[in-house]
């Protein structure tokens, strides 16, 4: 990915936030009055003990967000907010989704298509499939697009879970707003 700090559309943000009661609800409240949808949310637990991640994804305008951003810095339990628009990332999301099955030719076909797309078979059924994909957002649109001819009978997405990369910190200073943080831990062991 690209840095693109386009002036309206999703942007992808990771928190580093303490591991604490209620601070999901204050993030996503602090988001919600600002008129912002959360398309998709992820948190879990990071490298640190007593820390964890939020990688959120919203749609808006890109002054908006970057205020947005000022404000959740300010949340006492928000250690660092990073704007994957400003620097290089990896992103993936997960997907499982159950496909109806009618015909034993149905089956193959629906399975040499699963392959394409590296899909794991995780539970098999007389007359269902359920699969699981990993990927960038477009590959997971891509494969539900592909089932959805059979019937799709169930789906659940995680929602999107990004790192900056570490070649960032080999991309020159006058590419990106600001120093380059690719580097640095996502966490002092004594945080703020």
């Amino acid at each position: 990915m690209t840095p693109n700090p386009a002036p309206s559309g999703d942007f992808l943000l990771s928190l580093i936030v303490r591991d604490e009661p209620r601070v999901l609800t204050r993030v996503a409240s602090l988001i919600g009055r600002r008129g912002y949808n959360i398309k998709s949310l992820s948190v879990g637990t990071t490298e640190v003990v007593g820390v964890s991640r939020m990688t959120i994804v919203v749609s808006g305008d890109r002054s908006v967000v970057e205020n947005a951003i000022r404000q959740l810095d300010k949340l006492q339990d928000v250690i660092r907010v990073v704007d994957h628009a400003m620097e290089k990332f990896v992103d993936r999301e997960l997907v499982l989704v159950k496909v109806a099955i009618r015909s034993s030719e149905e089956r193959v076909e629906i399975r040499h298509i699963a392959d394409d797309f590296r899909a794991r078979i995780v539970d098999v059924g007389r007359h269902a499939l359920i699969f699981e994909v990993t990927g960038d957002e477009g590959k997971i649109t891509a494969f539900i697009e592909q089932m959805r001819p059979f019937g799709i009978l169930e789906t659940m997405r995680t929602g999107r879970v990004a790192l900056t990369r570490g070649s960032n910190a080999d991309v020159p200073g006058h590419v990106y707003v600001g120093e380059s943080r690719a580097l640095e831990p996502a966490v002092e062991t004594a945080t703020r």
